[in-house]
């Protein structure tokens, strides 16, 4: 029997990463997405490829798959979830409360007795899970304790750096060959999603803020470093050996507050981050400082890449000027093309450097951040 997989999201990362590998799961798949012309797109083809472009890069074709317009047809959806064994999301963390009407509604027309829908949200961000199924609560209310066992929800860590994709490439996906997809295995009482490569973990929280606050750190300190000095590429800003430095610096204080917290070990960190940067250099990805650096008024905010870190770092009297520089970097940030990135601008340039500490990076004036932060804010608002 066919297993079928819904996946809402039919960007890159939603074809490049989790299409691909619940594909090579054996699973169908319905993607869900808003694009209507990607929708087109996707149903136009039998195939897509995924380039893994550096060492030990492959070709995977990805067959068996279908899309639906969410926003034109939101009741099909709901049928393909109403009757899927899985359901993924890579929307972004805002997006989620969108996508749960379609969840409730599926959960309604599911059969009470089939065998529990596994939901997996695949967002940057702690406990995505959690958050979706909160929203699917509050929208279902009283019928929440009758729909409840007709799903179980699981948060999970993803890592694969895919990056805006090269001119004229279809729904073709270009990724690095690397990926990590950390799952909780509780919520599946034993019966576990088939996801080749995933691997289950009783206690993912260690898991997530490795990543977060090591891959996404590093991933924007090289961004703002890198658009400061005038770079374009990822790769290329760390050729510089001042950049390499400034991001290992920040990585390295973020380590430090996952050694004390989790008890990662100090040589198993150094070692997640020499492989973190060797993967920014890949001089086959095609990234830019201008994609990664996007949206840098969320990537300031307090439980962020670089304050939430920090703040705990702060709290635990460790060091966090690595930290700070790469924040000083952001600040200086700019993008016309980038909504949030124009906003900082205005922000900065209307704002005292308290209102705008307080406003966007939600740190109280008697945290010991605060007055650092407020310092570094204050070289831009003068």
């Amino acid at each position: 029997m066919t297993k079928k997989a819904v996946h809402f999201g039919a960007g890159n990362i939603g074809r490049g990463f989790v299409g691909a590998l619940l594909h090579e799961g054996g699973y169908e798949i319905v993607f869900s997405d808003v694009a209507g012309s990607l929708v087109d797109a996707i149903n136009a083809a039998d195939s897509y490829t995924v380039h893994e472009v550096g060492d030990g890069g492959r070709d995977v074709t990805v067959t068996g798959f279908s899309a639906l317009n969410s926003s034109e047809a939101p009741d099909a959806v709901a049928a393909e979830v109403a009757s899927a064994d899985v359901v993924t999301c890579a929307v972004g963390p805002t997006v989620l409360k969108f996508i749960a009407p379609v969840l409730v509604a599926g959960l309604r027309a599911r059969v009470a007795s089939a065998r529990p829908l596994q939901v997996m949200a695949c967002e940057n961000a702690i406990g995505a899970t959690d958050q979706l199924r909160e929203h699917v609560e509050s929208l279902a209310g009283d019928e929440w304790p009758d729909l409840s066992s007709r799903a179980v929800f699981a948060n999970t860590a993803v890592d694969r750096i895919v990056p805006g994709q090269p001119e004229g490439a279809g729904i073709d996906v270009t990724v690095e060959p690397f990926f990590e997809w950390a799952i909780e295995q509780g919520p599946f009482d034993g019966d576990l999603p088939s996801i080749p490569g995933a691997h289950f973990v009783d206690d993912l929280g260690p898991f997530i803020e490795r990543k977060l606050f090591t891959v996404n750190t590093g991933h924007a300190a090289t961004a703002y470093h890198g658009a400061l000095a005038g770079f374009e590429k990822i790769a290329d800003a760390l050729s510089d050996p001042d950049i390499e430095q400034k991001v290992g610096s920040a990585i390295s204080e973020t380590s430090a507050v996952l050694e004390q917290k989790h008890g990662f070990a100090a040589e198993d960190l150094a070692e997640y981050r020499r492989t973190i940067i060797e993967r920014f250099k890949n001089p086959a990805l095609p990234d830019t400082v201008t994609r990664v650096g996007r949206q840098p008024l969320r990537k300031l905010s307090r439980h962020e890449r670089f304050i939430g870190p920090a703040a705990e770092a702060a709290e635990r009297g460790l060091g966090v000027a690595g930290l700070l520089a790469a924040v000083d970097a952001a600040l200086a940030f700019e993008d016309p093309a980038d909504e949030q990135a124009v906003e900082l601008r205005a922000k900065l340039t209307s704002l005292s450097a308290d209102a705008f500490t307080a406003e966007v990076t939600g740190l109280d004036p008697s945290h010991p951040l605060y007055v650092p932060v407020r310092d570094v804010v204050a070289r831009h608002t003068a």
